[in-house]
């Protein structure tokens, strides 16, 4: 009697997206590659990346109109009372983000 051994197909393994540290999901969310997501924020909030990249565009305002920002882990971008954001990975790796309301000097 013999028992064919059948490994897990490798197309399946290089689908699942890259391993995120404890550390980086701990008060974060996940956006997955290839996926958008649109945000409105109630009140000033602060928009921060931990890992991965991500595209923003920006609803144009009275003030400005719209705008594309591509932001990197570390990197953050305020988000005024009211405004609508979409946001998307950047690359085919996902990404990994906090949305908080911002401090009195964070939204001046």
């Amino acid at each position: 009697m013999s028992a064919a051994y059948a490994p897990s197909s490798l197309q399946s393994l290089a689908a699942r997206p890259a391993a995120v540290p404890p550390a980086v999901r701990r008060g974060a969310w996940q956006l997955a590659a290839g996926h958008a997501m649109s945000l409105k924020a109630s009140s000033a909030s602060i928009l921060r990346i931990r890992q991965g990249r991500v595209w923003v565009t920006r609803d144009a305002t009275a003030n400005y109109g719209s705008e594309d920002i591509v932001l990197a882990p570390g990197e953050s971008l305020a988000i005024a009372a009211g405004e609508r954001i979409v946001m998307e990975p950047w690359d085919g790796y996902g990404a990994t983000y906090s949305w908080d309301e911002a401090s009195a000097a964070e939204a001046a």
